[in-house]
Parts: C-alpha cells; structure tokens; sequence
C-alpha cells in the first residue's frame, strides 16, 4: 500500500476537530498507541531513512516495514503491514533475526476521514511529550492541499518530515540533541 502525507505542526485540536466535522468528517479512532521502532545493529533502515515498526493499538498489534521516499510537497511510503497475535513474541523473533528495539514512543492519537482522505491528530507522551500536537493528512496530494487549505494551513505549513525528521527539529529547538 502506498502512503503519501504530510504533516502540519502546533495545532489546535479542538479547532481542527470542529473543522473536520463542519466537513463532514467521521470519527475513526480515538486512543492511545505504543511503536517500537526497530533496526540493525548497524542501523541499516534507519541510514535507508526507512521504518521497521511494531505498534499496539486498542488490543491489535502490528507490524510494519515503510520504505520512504520524499518529494518537495509531501512524503511517500511503501507500506507493507502484517497483524500479529502478540507483540512480544513478535519482538523475540525480531530480535532472534538481528533487528532490536531503538526507540519506544507513546502518543495519543485521534482519527477522521473524509472520503479517501485521513486525519491524525497525534500528541506524544513520555520520553517525546515535548513535541507539540501535530496532524497528519494522508491522501492523494490534490486531496491533502485542498483539505489543508480548508482548514485554514497553506502549502508551506504541510510539510514531508519523517517522525525522525519531527522530532530532531523539536529536539533542537528545546535544546537536545
């Protein structure tokens, strides 16, 4: 599955939720989500600028490989997703083939759609909880600017940024490295 997004920084939760009903939006998801993020010891996804998840949300747990490639207006992912029973049997046996764990991140996260077009509203928690609430867009890019604009971001406010690309910008601007 290709996944092409972007996303918008500081934003007002509520605002964008009135917004997003006032569109006709429907309410898809609203909870917590735990990712470890995994690689080599060598970091070999990570230097591809590559993802290799497994994520727990509302009971269901899942593994995702992302190879990412970004162009100016947004970023675009070949996603491949499997459901697993269990997330700690999965790690053993990631961990069994070399891969480990290199980042735990907790955020909570609420979900709209309009159509084809998805909305996250995420805030981090823990160890990430200095980054500000942010939404994603995913969809077709015409779909991703035309909502954008209707909720009052422009073209520059979208931006491509990998979660490694969030948070080393937050990072720097706190201070840490």
């Amino acid at each position: 599955m290709q996944e092409i997004e972007v996303k918008i920084l500081e934003v007002n939760r509520e605002r964008i939720e009135k917004q997003l009903m006032a569109l006709g939006a429907q309410k898809l998801f609203d909870a917590d989500i735990i990712t470890l993020l995994l690689d080599t010891q060598n970091s070999q996804i990570r230097n591809r600028k590559d993802v290799l998840r497994l994520r727990k949300q509302n009971g269901n747990v899942e593994l995702t490989y992302k190879k990412v490639r970004v162009n100016e207006s947004v970023k675009v992912a070949e996603e491949y997703t499997v459901q697993v029973s269990d997330l700690e049997a999965a790690l053993k046996i990631l961990q069994a083939i070399g891969f480990s764990p290199t980042e735990k991140m907790e955020k909570h996260r609420i979900s709209y759609a309009v159509g084809n077009v998805r909305f996250d509203i995420d805030k981090y928690s823990g160890e990430f909880g200095f980054i500000p609430e942010f939404l994603e867009i995913e969809g077709a890019p015409d779909d991703i600017k035309k909502y954008a604009e209707a909720l009052g971001y422009q073209e520059k406010d979208c931006l491509p940024w990998s979660t490694d690309e969030l948070i080393n910008y937050y990072a720097s601007k706190k201070g840490r490295s």
